[in-house]
């Protein structure tokens, strides 16, 4: 599944990934990690996963933001 392109959607400007950037929310005594995903209409929120300390989430949502970035089709625009 890729994240950076809407579904349905063909390789295109238009249609790609602008930024990707994670947060990490206190929710229910766990740290959880979102992704989101902001295409030029729109913006998609992911949650990704749980952890039971800030450090662990902090550390994943690092992993998660850089791989996430590096699928974008060009630089990241400084949003």
């Amino acid at each position: 599944m890729n994240w950076l392109r809407p579904s349905g959607q063909s390789d295109g400007f238009p249609d790609a990934a602008v930024a990707a950037q994670t947060s990490v929310v206190y929710e229910r005594s766990q740290w959880v990690v979102y992704l989101e995903i902001i295409f030029r209409a729109e913006t998609r929120r992911y949650r990704i996963e749980a952890y039971r300390s800030e450090r662990q989430a902090r550390i994943a949502a690092d992993w998660i933001e850089r791989a996430a970035q590096r699928e974008l089709p060009h630089p990241p625009t400084g949003m």
